[in-house]
């Protein structure tokens, strides 16, 4: 599949960012790849070309993305793809028991970074009537959980936002999707469920083939979904 645009991915270091990365760039796209991690952006990619533009921006504010959308669109001109790929999880207790500071951190590194990206991006897409904006929810978002509350409900948000957002810009030619993966297979995974079968889990690669899909213009009169990407589980 060939995307001939220009690709912003957060949480790039991470597993599933590289992933999205490496498909989006095979694919022919241009790319800003995003993260906390500096060290882990060098580390994954090395040093710039002319196709490819780290940025070590925190997705907790809103000066730092700005500058990355600024750094961007200098370099490239535009963003025609969003893929927010930033997020995290974190068990919890009861709900009854769950501390501020836990739903905060769940609402805000996964609802939270996605609205911020959007504030940030959305304008220069309606300025040029096009583009397409793809998030990572979680099937653990469509249900609650026990000891899982913070995590289902910030998941959740992503899948409400991405509902909104759609029939919201639909009409401007933005395309906004999200998928739902279930476990998705990583070292940290691996480690944290040693007895799991990783076979039926979710491979990054096959995830960001997903993302890419969804962020193409083969996708162009998707609206609003909310994909299942289980594996085999």
């Amino acid at each position: 599949m060939a995307f001939d645009g220009v690709a912003m991915i957060t949480g790039a270091a991470g597993n599933l960012g590289r992933a999205v990365a490496a498909a989006f760039a095979a694919a022919g796209a241009r790319t800003a790849l995003l993260d906390l991690d500096a060290r882990g952006l060098e580390a994954a990619y090395g040093a710039d070309t002319d196709t490819r533009l780290s940025l070590a921006a925190d997705l907790g504010s809103d000066a730092a993305i700005a500058a990355a959308v600024a750094k961007t669109q200098a370099r490239f001109g535009r963003i025609d793809a969003l893929c927010n790929i930033a997020g995290g999880f974190r068990m919890g207790p009861a709900v009854h028991e769950t501390p501020d500071e836990l739903w905060r951190q769940m609402i805000d590194l996964n609802a939270g970074s996605m609205l911020r990206m959007a504030r940030a991006v959305v304008p220069g897409m309606l300025a040029t009537g096009r583009g397409s904006i793809v998030s990572v929810a979680a099937m653990g978002g469509t249900h609650g959980g026990a000891q899982m509350a913070a995590y289902s409900a910030s998941k959740s948000a992503v899948i409400r936002l991405t509902e909104s957002m759609a029939l919201e810009l639909r009409d401007k030619g933005i395309n906004v999707n999200c998928v739902l993966p279930s476990i998705i297979d990583t070292p940290a995974n691996r480690a944290a469920m040693p007895q799991a079968d990783f076979a039926k889990w979710v491979a990054p690669a096959a995830l960001a083939d997903v993302i890419l899909f969804l962020a193409s213009d083969a996708a162009r009169a998707i609206h609003g979904a909310a994909l299942p990407v289980v594996g085999l589980s």
